[in-house]
């Protein structure tokens, strides 16, 4: 999965949370900690993906770093 996709997964995750929010289900603990979880998890993997890309890029570009 690419970075846009995570990134795209993670906004649609926060639309999630803030939807929970206006429609009560915020006092649902147990929902809104899988929730939590699952949007920490996608930012992990989107800074993951993120960063190797730049990395790929640059490589890409410049050529290796070496040294």
């Amino acid at each position: 999965m690419t970075a846009i996709h995570m990134h795209n997964q993670l906004r649609e995750l926060h639309a999630e949370r803030a939807l929970a929010s206006l429609e009560g289900l915020a006092l649902q603990d147990s929902y809104i900690a899988d929730l939590d979880e699952e949007i920490a998890a996608v930012r992990s993997a989107f800074v993951g993906a993120a960063v190797t890309e730049i990395a790929t890029l640059r490589a890409q570009l410049s050529g290796p770093q070496v040294g």
